[in-house]
Formats: C-alpha cells, structure tokens, sequence
C-alpha cells in the first residue's frame, strides 16, 4: 500500500513541464504517425448512410462535388473531400467539381491534386473542375436550369466545350448525385431548396460541426441523404472507405481525421489522468500531515 502511495505522489506532483511535454506528446505522436495509435471508430448511421449511397453509384456515374468551405473550416471538412476522391476514383466515377465559395477554388484544387495522380486520373476524362462563380443560390439555379450559361470556361481557362467529360452535360438532371461540402451559406440547403429536390437528384452533406442542427431537419426528411457532421464524422468515412479499399486490393494513404481524432481522444485520457493523480496526490498528502499534526 505504502508503494501504491509513493507512486501517487510522485505522478501527481511531477514538473508541469513533463507534463505539458507528455500532453504534447499524447497530440503530436497520432498526428505525425496515425500507423502507431489507430483507435476503433464506429460509424454512426448517418456516416454509414452518406457510404452506402456512394458506394451504390455504378462506374461512368456522374458526381456533382460542390466546394463550400474556407481555410477556416478546413480541418473539418477537408478530410472528407478527399476520402470521398478515394472513394469515387476507385469505383471510377466521375467527378464534376463546382465551388460556391471563392476559397472553394482553393480547397478544390488541393483536394483534386492530393489524390488524382495516386489514382491515376486524367484531368478532362475522369474529372474536372469549373470553379467559382459569384451569385450564391442564383447560381445553384443555373446549375439546375442550364451550365453553359454560367461556364464557358473550366478553373484553368480552357473551354467547356473542349472537355471531353462535359459533352451531353447541360445541367442538374444530367448528374447521378450531388455532394455539398458545406461551412454554411450557401451550401446544401441551397442545393436542396433550388437544385436537387425540384428535380429529384439525390444530394448528401459533409459540413461543420456546428451546422449539423441546421441540415439535420433535411436529413431526417429524407431530402439529404445522410450527413458527414464535422471531424467526428469525417473520421468514420475516412474509417469506411479504408476498409473498401481493401476489399479491393488498393493501398491507400491514411486519412488526416482519424489521426486528429486519436490526438483529441488520447490528449483528452493524459488531462483526465494527471486531474486524477493531482486529487489522490492532494488527498493522500492531506491526509498524511493530519496524522503527523496529532
């Protein structure tokens, strides 16, 4: 017992620098090396229904992936961007890249340079990204009624007409799917409200954190189908795309969520230890001088 005490009072009374160097630690290890600390992650249905709808999309399929987010919201959302690339390059489907925010274009342009070269995809045949146009909800109406009217030109300048995958695409009803990315406004409440529920083209969401009680009514309506709700949610697609692949024999990189959210969830554990070793350490050496003062 007496062994127990000593060991107590010695974590509980370590120099705070060894303790924010092990919390740091407890962060920056599964952030650098995801591969070492690779804790289970259970996909909520939500999660779990936003997968089974891209996976049910046939090769040749087409993707409406619409960027509407910031740099400021990127730590959420961007993973989910790029897991949802694995997942669609790897059934072949083709992705058609709008971006209702200017940081879109940004966004985007990472996102489609991160993973199409690992899947050996060629700009202008398997994908393909337009870019920014101003106007918010008006230009979801365009999308929905007419393209061509909105783009002449792709993001790089090169004309519409020019692009192998653009042939035959003129507006909402010619894509398979619609996936927003959405910080906010405007983002899938838009897409739902002008595009897709007027023309029953399915539509899923991945947004922030904070905006899951907005969309949520949408996704219990059956209007949204499922919802990638913020880290947490990016994680288990991350989680669910991963085991896809290896169904199918393809190596993939480990995604950036899962290891954010190891560093949360151990960083969290190490503070709730040491709070727990700082109250027995207080408590056992209380009670020590109240039995030396008698």
């Amino acid at each position: 017992m007496k062994h127990i005490k000593k060991i107590f009072i010695l974590l509980g009374s370590l120099d705070r620098r060894i303790i924010f160097l092990i919390v740091g630690l407890s962060v920056l290890i599964p952030l650098l090396k995801p591969d070492w600390v690779s804790l289970p992650i259970r996909p909520t249905p939500e999660s779990q229904r936003v997968f089974d709808e891209i996976n049910k999309l046939k090769q040749g399929d087409r993707v409406l992936l619409s960027f509407e987010y910031s740099p400021s919201t990127k730590p959420e959302i961007h993973p989910m961007a790029i897991a949802l690339l694995k997942h669609m390059y790897a059934k072949n489907i083709k992705v058609y890249g709008f971006a209702l925010w200017p940081d879109g274009n940004f966004m985007s342009t990472e996102a489609f340079s991160e993973v199409s070269d690992d899947y050996e995809k060629v700009y202008g045949l398997d994908y393909v990204n337009l870019g920014y146009k101003p106007g918010s909800e008006a230009v979801v109406k365009g999308i929905a009624s007419d393209i061509r009217t909105l783009y002449t030109i792709d993001l790089h300048g090169t004309p519409i007409n020019d692009i192998p995958m653009m042939e035959n695409v003129i507006n909402i009803k010619d894509f398979d799917f619609v996936f927003s990315l959405s910080a906010g406004f405007p983002g899938s409440k838009e897409w739902v409200q002008y595009a897709t529920d007027p023309e029953q083209i399915p539509i899923s969401t991945g947004c922030t954190s904070i905006q899951v009680t907005d969309i949520l009514p949408y996704v219990e309506n059956e209007q949204i189908r499922g919802i990638l709700a913020g880290m947490p949610g990016a994680a288990e697609y991350e989680s669910l795309v991963e085991t896809e692949l290896k169904k199918m024999n393809i190596s993939a990189k480990p995604g950036t969520a899962s290891g954010m959210m190891a560093a949360q969830s151990i960083a969290h554990v190490v503070i709730v230890l040491f709070i727990i070793f700082g109250n027995i350490t207080y408590f056992i050496t209380q009670k020590k001088k109240g039995k030396d003062k008698i």
